[in-house]
């Protein structure tokens, strides 16, 4: 059955290439981004299959005329990809209080603005898959990564409560952890580093600085197949929780599951040790 899908930043890198496979599989996109004409451009003109809407996602009362705008046009929404966003890169020293407000109002905030927009719409009709973007970067922590990894963490959380919240309205929700895929993730347009800067950080900031730089364009993941698989997903009687995105993040997560369960075996007598009298 033709499906209905709602993608956050649809313009460029991974949302052009989600936008593309559902169309492929004969569903109808409404595809957003800051820019309309930029969506157009990335897309083409709008069609019985496609409608292109402005979306900044900081913006309430945008996000809510968007999902209008889409109820509209093609009756409702099936699938919703939270995918805007972008990376904020620097030491967390060096970052200031208006990175993290910016970093957070569009990776986190703008997520919870949309969903509340679109959930009703879905409650309605008792059926609906939610796509939250995340990261490896939701799955573990990295230097030089703190505010961009606090915000993808704060998802899965998010995400994880929220599954569970609507489940009985036939609602499922789906963490994507995507590795490193050749988008342009890594560009300007994309990314941001912090201009604060800390002298003992100087030697390291260097190093990591240039090794983003020679990473961009040659990254393991492709996007294409990436789109393709969550069109696979989003027609599963049951979706999963958390779906991980290449070789990269399937090591990473393998890895950072076998250090906390060591870790967790480790310590496990003196956390036990903790509890009281009344039993759990």
């Amino acid at each position: 059955m033709q499906k209905t899908w709602f993608i956050t930043g649809a313009s460029r890198g991974l949302g052009t290439h989600i936008a593309q496979a559902a169309i492929r599989a004969g569903d109808r996109v409404v595809a957003t981004g800051r820019k309309r004409e930029s969506v157009t451009a990335a897309l083409g003109p709008d069609s019985d299959q496609l409608f292109a809407v402005a979306l900044d996602v900081t913006d309430a009362a945008q996000v809510q005329a968007s999902i209008d705008a889409a109820v509209s046009r093609f009756g409702g929404i099936d699938v919703l990809v939270n995918n805007a966003g972008y990376g904020h890169l620097g030491f967390f020293e060096e970052n200031t209080m208006e990175d993290v407000e910016t970093q957070f109002d569009t990776n986190l905030y703008g997520v919870f603005r949309v969903t509340w927009a679109a959930l009703p719409v879905m409650r309605a009709v008792r059926k609906g898959l939610i796509f939250n973007v995340s990261s490896v970067g939701g799955l573990r922590g990295s230097e030089f990564g703190s505010l961009y990894c606090a915000t993808k963490f704060a998802m899965e959380g998010f995400s994880e409560s929220l599954a569970v919240e609507v489940k009985p309205f036939g609602i499922s929700v789906t963490i994507v952890e995507p590795g490193p895929f050749r988008t342009d993730f890594l560009t300007p347009e994309s990314l941001r580093v912090g201009v604060k800067t800390i002298a003992d950080y100087d030697e390291r900031r260097a190093m990591l600085r240039a090794s983003f730089e020679q990473r961009n364009g040659s990254q393991p993941g492709n996007p294409q197949k990436l789109a393709d698989a969550m069109v696979v997903l989003a027609n599963e009687a049951e979706p999963p929780m958390r779906f991980l995105g290449g070789q990269f993040a399937v090591d990473a997560a393998s890895a950072k599951l076998r250090a906390m369960q060591a870790e967790f075996d480790r310590w496990r007598d003196l956390a036990i040790g903790t509890d009281g009298d009344n039993p759990a």
